[in-house]
C-alpha cells in the first residue's frame, strides 16, 4: 500500500486524529501522535478572530513538535475573510490548513459556518479557492454527509472543493440533523471517494481496529479519522495502524501505562496553561481514562472535583485501590516517578 499524502506531505499512518472543541489542545495532540496518529489538527478557530488578531484565538494554534504533521483548522462562511485568515497565520508553524464544513454546533451554524455550508456547494468551492490563494500550505476539508435528509450534498461539495484546490477531504458520514446518532452511512463515503481523485478519509463510529478496516474495505476510503474514541485510549491508533498495515495486534497497555499517560497529559496542560485554567479542563480528559475500570462511576465523580495537580495523584491512587478491592492485581509499579 502506497503512503498517504496531503499534497507534498507524506503521512506516517492512515489513521488520523480529528479535532474536538475543548479536547485537542497541544498535550492531547502530542499524546495521540506519540501513539501513531497520522496527523493531528488544532481546535477549530474563527476566521474573523484571526483577521482581527485575537490573541486568545491565536494561542490555540500553537504547534508543539510531536512527530506527526499538524494542521490548523479554521471556520467561517465568508470566502474573503477565510482567505484573509489564511494569510494572517502564514507566519505560524504548521503543515496544512483545514477548513471546517462539518461542525454541527448551533452557535457555529447559526452564523452560516460549519455544516451549514453543506447547503451551498458553490460557496464551499469559493471558500477553498480563497484559502488556497492566501496560503502556501496544502488545504484540506472536513465535511458531513449533508445538512439533513433532504440535502445530502457531500458529493457535490467534495467535487467543488477538489476543483478549487483541496488536497484531502474527510467525511463524517452523518448529516448535521443527525448530529452524532444514529449510526453512520458508509455509502456516502464511498460515493465521495468515487467522485474525487484526492484522498478521502472516513469519519464516524470507529471504536475498534476492526471498525477501521471494515470502513476502508467497504468504502474504498484512503484512511480513517478517529476522534472521541481515542480520548483516554491513544493506543487505539496503534491497534488501528497495525490492522490496516496487516501487522500483529500490539500489546494492550496495563493500568500503570494508562495512568502514566494520563498524568503526563495533565501535567503538560498545567505547564502550558497554569493550574487554575488547566485543572477544570482536565476533568473531562481524566473521565475518559476511567472507561472499563472497576468502580468507574465513583472514580468519574472524583474526576469532577479535580482542582489541583496533587488531586490527580489522589485520583490515581484511588484507581489502583478500586482495582485491588475488585480482586485485580493492577501491578502498581509506576514507570514515571510522579513529582
Amino acid at each position: 500500500m502506497d503512503s498517504l499524502k496531503i499534497g507534498n506531505i507524506t503521512l506516517p499512518h492512515r489513521a488520523v486524529f480529528g479535532p474536538m472543541a475543548g479536547f485537542t489542545d497541544a498535550p492531547c495532540r502530542r499524546l495521540m501522535a506519540q501513539h501513531g496518529a497520522g496527523f493531528t489538527v488544532s481546535e477549530m478557530v474563527s476566521s474573523r478572530a484571526l483577521v482581527y488578531h485575537d490573541h486568545k484565538t491565536v494561542s490555540l494554534l500553537k504547534a508543539e513538535p510531536n512527530g506527526a504533521p499538524y494542521g490548523v483548522q479554521i471556520f467561517g462562511e465568508v470566502p474573503q475573510i477565510m482567505g484573509e485568515a489564511a494569510a494572517a497565520i502564514e507566519e505560524y508553524e504548521f503543515d496544512f490548513l483545514d477548513i471546517n464544513m462539518g461542525c454541527p454546533a448551533p452557535k457555529i451554524v447559526s452564523g452560516g459556518a460549519g455544516s451549514k455550508l453543506m447547503l451551498d456547494p458553490d460557496l464551499c468551492g469559493r471558500i477553498v479557492e480563497q484559502v488556497k490563494a492566501h496560503t502556501t500550505r496544502p488545504v484540506t476539508v472536513k465535511m458531513r454527509k449533508g445538512w439533513d435528509a433532504d440535502h445530502i450534498t457531500a458529493v457535490e461539495c467534495a467535487k467543488a472543493c477538489e476543483q478549487a484546490g483541496a488536497e484531502l477531504i474527510a467525511v463524517h458520514a452523518r448529516t448535521r440533523e443527525q448530529m452524532y446518532a444514529p449510526g453512520i452511512d458508509p455509502d456516502i463515503i464511498a460515493k465521495v471517494k468515487a467522485a474525487v481523485k484526492v484522498p478521502v478519509l472516513g469519519n464516524g463510529d470507529i471504536h475498534t481496529a476492526e471498525d477501521a478496516v471494515e470502513m476502508m474495505q467497504r468504502t474504498g476510503c484512503d484512511g480513517v479519522m478517529i476522534a472521541r474514541a481515542a480520548l483516554g485510549d491513544p493506543w487505539l491508533f496503534e491497534r488501528v495502524n497495525a490492522a490496516i498495515e496487516g501487522l500483529p495486534a500490539p500489546k494492550e497497555p496495563n493500568l500503570q501505562a494508562r495512568m502514566n499517560a494520563l498524568r503526563r497529559q495533565v501535567e503538560e496542560m498545567v505547564e502550558q496553561k497554569g493550574e487554575y485554567t488547566a485543572m477544570p479542563q482536565a476533568r473531562a480528559q481524566t473521565m475518559h481514562y476511567m472507561k472499563g475500570l472497576k468502580g468507574a462511576a465513583a472514580l468519574r465523580r472524583c474526576c469532577c472535583t479535580l482542582s489541583r495537580l496533587e488531586d490527580l495523584d489522589e485520583l490515581i491512587t484511588a484507581v489502583f485501590e478500586e482495582q485491588r478491592k475488585a480482586g485485580l492485581d493492577p501491578d502498581d509499579v509506576r514507570e514515571v516517578p510522579f513529582p
